[in-house]
């Protein structure tokens, strides 16, 4: 199957695609709302609540403004790199787990996003100085 058909066969099967695919497909996080499907030989993920990935997509996007310095640019206006990529988002979703709860395995991205909204209000809000270094030291130790 070549890129185009991949991408319109992707587009009419999943309506809601995981803003932390790459993450659970790795096995680096999980998460009780997304759901895998096999299109073609390839993996994809998608979301089975609005709310939910809406509050995926905003700690995203989140984490991507605040790790602009770390992974080298000024500005992040489209896809980076597969290893900066795990960097911000393995690395970042394990430093939020840990500011959470002192751990660094995240079982479940939808709870997680829940309580992190739950005990700082806003995700702007997070201490992204100190998620950033927990996310340095522990995408470095994988």
């Amino acid at each position: 199957m070549d890129e185009t058909a991949f991408r319109q066969a992707l587009t009419s099967s999943i309506s809601r695609n995981c803003p932390f695919e790459k993450t659970i497909l790795i096995r680096c996080a999980a998460c009780s709302e997304a759901r895998k499907h096999n299109i073609a030989e390839r993996e994809a993920v998608s979301c089975n609540s609005a709310l939910a990935h809406d509050r995926c997509q905003n700690l995203r996007d989140q984490l991507r403004r605040n790790f602009t310095f770390v992974i080298g640019k000024y500005h992040i206006d489209g896809p980076l790199p597969h290893a900066k990529e795990m960097r911000m988002l393995c690395g970042g979703l394990k430093g939020i787990q840990f500011v959470l709860d002192g751990t660094d395995e995240v079982h479940d991205i939808s709870i997680l996003t829940e309580l992190t909204q739950a005990r700082f209000g806003d995700f702007a809000d997070l201490p992204f100085s100190q998620i950033v270094q927990l996310a340095n030291y522990f995408y470095k130790a994988r």
